[in-house]
C-alpha cells in the first residue's frame, strides 16, 4: 500500500518500521522538514520525506501520529477541510488524556476521532492503535512478542477492512468494536489504563480473564 505518515515521533517511528518492512510504500510529512528526511532515513525501504499535504494526496491509508493538541495544526497544513482526505481511510491513534492521570481533555460525549473527522470531511476514520505503547510495533510478527488485539471503531467497512490488514503487519490482530458512535469507550479505556498505570497498578490484573466463547454463552 501507499501510505502516508503525518508525524515524526515514537509511534510514527515504530509504525513506519513495521510497515516499511512489510513492503509498503511510506511518505513522511512532519512540521519539521528535518525531522522527517531524518525518519525516512532511518526506515529505508525507500520511504520519502514530504510536505504535509503531499503525504495524504493519492495514499491508501493516512497515520496521525501526532500529539492530540497538534491535530488541529497538522490537519491544517495538509488542508484537511479542502476535503483533500475523502475516501482515505485516516488513521487516528491519538489519546486526549491528562498526563500520569488518564482523565479525558475531551468535552463531555466528545472524541478525539469525531473531532478528526470534523477536521478532515469525506476522510474515512478509524481509531486504532491508541493502547500499546509505540515499542509494541518494533518486532517482527512472530519475533517472540505475543499477538495483541488491536480494537478499532469506523464507520466504514472498506476503511476498517484497510486498517485491519495494517495491523496484522505489525503483528496484531484487528477487532472492530463498531462504529464511530463507540469511539469515545474506546478512548475512556486508554485513560483508564494510563490511570492505572502511572498509578503504579498493572492495567492487565485490573481486567479480568473471560474466555472469548463466554461472550455467546
Amino acid at each position: 500500500m501507499r501510505i502516508g505518515i503525518l508525524g515524526t515521533g515514537t509511534l510514527a517511528a515504530s509504525l513506519g518500521e513495521g510497515w516499511a518492512r512489510a513492503g509498503h510504500e511510506l511518505a513522511i510529512g512532519g512540521r519539521s522538514q528535518v525531522k522527517a528526511e531524518r525518519l525516512a532515513g532511518r526506515l529505508g525501504h525507500g520511504a520519502l520525506a514530504v510536505a504535509p499535504r503531499e503525504a495524504v494526496i493519492g495514499r491508501d491509508a493516512v497515520l496521525l501520529a501526532v500529539s492530540w493538541d497538534g491535530v488541529d495544526d497538522m490537519l491544517g497544513l495538509v488542508g484537511a477541510s479542502d476535503g483533500v482526505l475523502e475516501g482515505t481511510p485516516l488513521i487516528d491513534p491519538t489519546n486526549a488524556v491528562a498526563h500520569g492521570v488518564g482523565a479525558l481533555l475531551t468535552g463531555h460525549g466528545e472524541s478525539v476521532a469525531r473531532r478528526v473527522a470534523g477536521l478532515a470531511p469525506g476522510a474515512r476514520v478509524v481509531k486504532a492503535f491508541h493502547l500499546f505503547p509505540a515499542g509494541q510495533w518494533t518486532s517482527p510478527p512472530g519475533g517472540g512478542q505475543s499477538r495483541v488485539t488491536v480494537a478499532m471503531c469506523g464507520d466504514d467497512a472498506a476503511a476498517l477492512h484497510v486498517v485491519g490488514e495494517l495491523v496484522r503487519d505489525v503483528g496484531g490482530t484487528p477487532a472492530v468494536l463498531g462504529a464511530l458512535d463507540r469511539v469515545r469507550q474506546l478512548e475512556e479505556v486508554a485513560g483508564f489504563v494510563i490511570g492505572l498505570a502511572f498509578a503504579g497498578f498493572d492495567p492487565n490484573s485490573a481486567v479480568p480473564r473471560v474466555p472469548s466463547s463466554a461472550a455467546t454463552s
